[in-house]
């Protein structure tokens, strides 16, 4: 129902390099366009370079990622007490960023492969960004699953083997309430590794420790 994508960021700040801060003001998506750019390089604490354009352009045609053509551009380089300034109309140049690290939707991680998952989550760690915790659980989460097929087909098994006078509709009601609750459980520790700090991890495997200690309790007690 909520399904509608982001198509534009403002106030974007993000490192793109060791020492390196990019800033756009406004970015359009569907475009692929900012504009108030400025780009950032320290040595340290000092600020040796200082990059504005009025806007930057991604070039989706490059062969190579990371090209942006920047217009109506200056830049100030310092050195010591000198400082040089050079400007220009256009620009091409190559900055360690793409549209993706700009603009975010929500379950944006789910339509990620496993390697691009694996690839932006390393992106985002080395540049020192906050913003893949849900990466992280999406990735563990995918890998959890695998085996959660293998639980809760023991805790069917184990249930459907029981049999009743008047059919199996206890027992068909338990296995249900089992399943809900195990996808409850995943939303839950999901909740809790974005929003309280817990490790993403362990959020994933979370409901299959419990639900496995469920799976043998089944198990242990399902007729021979």
């Amino acid at each position: 129902r909520n399904s509608k994508k982001n198509t534009s960021a403002e106030n974007v700040q993000l490192q793109v390099g060791k020492g390196t801060v990019a800033y756009i003001q406004h970015y359009d998506d569907r475009y692929k366009r900012g504009y108030g750019f400025s780009l950032d390089k320290f040595e340290g604490k000092k600020l040796v370079s200082h990059m504005t354009a009025m806007e930057i352009q991604y070039d989706t045609i490059a062969d190579a990622k990371y090209h942006w053509k920047a217009t109506n551009w200056k830049t100030r380089t310092l050195v010591g007490l000198r400082e040089r300034i050079v400007t220009g109309d256009v620009k091409d140049t190559v900055i360690l960023m793409e549209p993706t690290d700009l603009v975010y939707s929500k379950g944006q991680q789910e339509t990620f492969t496993s390697p691009e998952l694996l690839d932006y989550i390393s992106k985002q760690t080395s540049r020192g960004s906050g913003n893949v915790v849900q990466y992280e659980v999406e990735f563990h989460k995918r890998i959890a699953m695998s085996f959660s097929s293998f639980i809760l087909t023991i805790i069917g098994l184990s249930l459907s083997a029981r049999k009743r006078k008047g059919g199996m509709g206890l027992y068909l009601g338990i296995g249900l309430g089992l399943s809900f609750g195990y996808i409850m459980l995943q939303t839950v520790s999901s909740t809790f590794a974005i929003n309280a700090g817990t490790p993403p991890v362990l959020a994933a495997w979370i409901p299959n420790l419990i639900f496995a200690f469920i799976a043998y309790f089944c198990y242990r007690h399902a007729p021979r």
